[in-house]
């Protein structure tokens, strides 16, 4: 109870006054000692953003609603309502422009992310036919897929002879993502498909591609990943960076399980979460990037 109060004193009127007596030492605003103290990434767009959360302004809160194409002028108001010389301090404009960028990027990547996982999978739009069959030429070049309702599904790690039933969960953003890191990361994924079809310690490889989607997703709609954007895309994340995360967990997913060695495919959903507490842990670190390094990409 004594921590509400403590919370509540401090945001309500000591927050307030405390800004004020640095501003009146140091001759600047908050926004402009943490685009000044800090370095790009995470550190730095991180305190920005909850320096504009927890603004009485209403310019400053409504920057973080602003729109990609509104963004520089959100930082002119910033600044003429900061009282902001750009005389005085040339480099703010642009730190908190990337700040900006950051931010209202991530909100505007979780809503493309959205629209793909609520598109469902249909059989009878060509262009998601097209991409289940280009899956299945890049991860198996050297075998004919006999017909589009087959058993030969079951090799790639699908559960049934037709794999539009697998994307319920996910829709068309767990096919993308197998898409992307078989056609960017080709040799990566025939390795990971590979030990997924081990005899002992194999597992569906596509159902588990799906399943890791749905972490990214989860951690993305969380607001967990904003560390790892904010460090890895100077800019507007768009959905290439997310399917670029996918990458890296489909592959460190793999190493994962074959280090561990389950006893069972049962076991998965234990191994799968020990595993995102893995992932949680390393987001946790303000310099985290989840970036794979090998590959074409």
């Amino acid at each position: 109870m004594f921590g509400s109060i403590w919370q509540y004193v401090y945001t309500n009127f000591l927050r307030y006054w405390l800004k004020w007596f640095i501003r009146q030492v140091t001759g600047k605003c908050e926004l402009q000692r943490i685009c000044s103290d800090y370095t790009p990434g995470a550190s730095r767009t991180t305190r920005a953003e909850n320096s504009l959360q927890a603004s009485k302004n209403k310019v400053l809160r409504g920057a973080l609603k602003t729109s990609r194409d509104h963004v520089e002028q959100c930082v002119d108001q910033i600044m003429k309502a900061k009282n902001i010389k750009p005389q005085k301090d040339p480099l703010f404009k642009g730190s908190l422009h990337i700040c900006l960028l950051q931010i209202t990027g991530y909100s505007s990547l979780y809503t493309s992310v959205e629209e793909l996982r609520k598109e469902v999978f249909s059989s009878e739009n060509p262009e998601h036919e097209a991409m289940l069959l280009k899956l299945w030429g890049l991860l198996m070049p050297e075998v004919k897929l006999e017909c589009r309702i087959t058993k030969q599904w079951g090799d790639i790690g699908f559960q049934g002879d037709d794999p539009k039933t697998d994307f319920r969960g996910m829709g068309l953003l767990g096919l993308i993502n197998l898409v992307f890191f078989s056609e960017n990361y080709t040799a990566e994924a025939r390795q990971v498909l590979s030990h997924a079809n081990h005899p002992k310690l194999g597992y569906s490889y596509a159902i588990v591609g799906i399943n890791l989607t749905e972490m990214a997703y989860s951690l993305l709609k969380c607001g967990a990943l904003k560390p790892h954007f904010y460090n890895t895309v100077q800019g507007t994340p768009e959905l290439k960076h997310f399917h670029q995360l996918y990458c890296y967990l489909a592959y460190e997913f793999d190493q994962f399980w074959v280090a561990e060695q389950p006893e069972s495919i049962m076991l998965f959903n234990q191994y799968r979460e020990k595993f995102h507490d893995k992932v949680k842990t390393h987001l946790q670190d303000p310099d985290v990037s989840l970036t794979l390094t090998v590959g074409s990409y």
